[in-house]
């Protein structure tokens, strides 16, 4: 429930503090003093759209601050949560849940569980169509169908187990089959090439003298040339008159052998020289040759691995998945075998269980349209819709639920999110959760722009409806109708004072003196011995 709600900036509201009971919480109070913004506020603190024009004039940023006392769930500290949100001019939202910061999405989908606010289209579970069937299987009960829920739910976790493991394991065979074409031709395109490692090195310098042969000869023929008619036939000369003198002194003897070793290194090299122009040949055909083996082996690269050695170990792999794969089909078959008395024993459970949503959606259908109609609201019907489906596997069975209603005599069947009307919306939502009470899980319940267009037998249907649900749930209700603030657990008086030119909204807990005097205000508008009469009344059937 919510214990205490405190609201700043928000239109009128400058700073209001609220704390809330159990039961029935019945606002009500003078017009235009911010009743419905204190609904707003819930709509936001709950994750709803905020509009920054509804930040109050002159201020930088609004805030909301809830207190949910909730002492079994798993995020209360010493049974309380506490969730805030703060929006500034610039559009920057900060929500936190317990102090931790979340996003709106997180905030929006952390409030479901405990706020449902009916007259608006945010946030009701209601219009959410995913969640009809979870209202059915609550109305209709677990003695009925609770054995059969988990016996379906748990065949219904080993299909998904089976159905990931044949998808790991290509089980599909279409699948298997394309995997396995498509390994054989890698494999078979690795080992058509029998590549070697290193060979791509040796093809490159090959390569590279074919690219540069020309000028390899070029430059080889002058290094000959040079070498054979100058160089060689000058320094024979030098050594010669050298060892005319090497007996004179030991220097020249030294400088003799010096150039005698310098002469038999150049006439090596200028047979080395000779050999490589010998060497250098070029074959077209054979750099072709050479060029194709190369774009070959770049090709598998770019498929397969950085390198020789890398598209060699690849080879190894697929191998070994082919393998592995062809090894997997005995084991497969066991497999889709047990899928399918799987799928038997579920669909002789759905076929079940959708028998019997279908006999309860009438019966539901029937109970809350019979509240409809004790809302004034003759010409409404509801139709809880079972569909089948033959084909197709859920985790709750192998049906889809849909709330569906005409509101209006000769209009269409519509989903229960088509009602464009404020009014009607809060009193649809009212039927359905007065036979949903006692299975419906959502502590909090506001119900706004109820009473809009009823009076009379509808407005006291109203109220014995929102006086049931409170007895299960924690409702909070603005009204205009005395015969819902006479049926109240806690009466609030929302007004609003003007204070140095700006207008601020209060809120106060009336005592049960004023709570008379209340219901005869807003039963005529006078409070006077007449109408303090016929409050008294009006509250006193409230206690019978």
């Amino acid at each position: 429930m919510i214990s205490s709600l405190h609201i700043r900036n928000i239109g009128i509201i400058e700073d209001l503090s609220i704390d809330f009971n159990k039961g029935l919480n019945v606002l009500t109070g003078e017009t235009g003093a911010g009743k419905t913004l204190i609904i707003d506020s819930l709509q936001i603190i709950s994750g709803g759209r905020f509009s920054k024009d509804m930040i109050r004039k002159g201020e930088n940023n609004s805030f909301v601050e809830l207190c949910l006392y909730c002492p079994n769930n798993e995020k209360a500290i010493e049974g309380n949560i506490i969730i805030s949100r703060e929006i500034n001019v610039n559009g920057k939202n900060m929500c936190k849940i317990n102090g931790r910061m979340v996003t709106v999405n997180e905030l929006k989908e952390f409030m479901k569980q405990f706020i449902e606010i009916h007259g608006q289209n945010d946030n009701q579970n209601l219009l959410d169509s995913k969640l009809h069937l979870k209202y059915l299987d609550g109305f209709i009960g677990k003695e009925i169908l609770g054995e059969d829920k988990e016996n379906y739910r748990t065949l219904y976790n080993r299909y998904l187990e089976i159905k990931e493991e044949l998808k790991q394991n290509y089980g599909d065979d279409k699948e298997r089959q394309r995997k396995l074409d498509l390994l054989r031709y890698q494999t078979e395109e690795i080992e058509q090439a029998k590549l070697k490692e290193n060979e791509e090195q040796g093809l490159e310098e090959k390569r590279n003298l074919f690219l540069n042969s020309e000028k390899i000869v070029e430059n080889l023929n002058e290094a000959d040339s040079l070498l054979s008619e100058n160089t060689i036939d000058s320094l024979s000369m030098a050594i010669r008159a050298l060892e005319k003198i090497e007996g004179i002194d030991k220097k020249y003897e030294k400088a003799s052998k010096s150039l005698k070793s310098s002469y038999y290194e150049l006439q090596e090299l200028a047979r080395d020289i000779n050999e490589y122009k010998e060497d250098v040949y070029f074959d077209e055909e054979e750099r072709n040759n050479i060029e194709e083996r190369l774009d070959t082996i770049y090709s598998l690269k770019r498929k397969y691995g950085n390198s020789i050695q890398e598209i060699l170990e690849y080879n190894k792999q697929i191998q070994k998945e082919i393998e592995h794969i062809e090894n997997l089909e005995e084991y497969n078959n066991k497999l889709k075998v047990e899928l399918k008395k799987i799928e038997k024993e579920m669909n002789t459970l759905g076929k079940k269980m959708s028998d019997i949503r279908t006999e309860y959606a009438e019966k539901l259908s029937k109970f809350i349209n019979q509240e409809l109609v004790d809302l004034e609201m003759k010409n409404a019907t509801i139709n809880v819709k079972v569909e089948y489906k033959e084909d197709e596997f859920f985790k709750t069975g192998k049906d889809i639920v849909k709330f569906y209603i005409i509101t209006n005599l000769g209009e269409d069947e519509k989903e229960l999110s088509k009602i464009a009307s404020g009014g009607e919306m809060s009193r649809t939502m009212l039927a359905i959760k007065k036979v949903l009470a006692d299975t419906d899980k959502i502590p909090v319940l506001v119900f706004d722009e109820i009473d809009t267009g009823i009076s009379g037998k509808a407005a006291n249907s109203v109220a014995s409806k929102l006086k049931a649900i409170a007895k299960k749930h924690q409702v909070m209700c603005i009204s205009h109708l005395p015969n819902i603030a006479a049926v109240a657990d806690y009466n609030y008086f929302i007004s609003k004072n003007v204070k140095e030119e700006r207008t601020k909204t209060q809120i106060r807990l009336l005592k049960e003196d004023e709570v008379i005097e209340e219901i005869a205000r807003i039963s005529s508008g006078e409070i006077n011995e007449v109408t303090l009469q016929y409050a008294f009344e009006l509250r006193n059937k409230k206690a019978s």
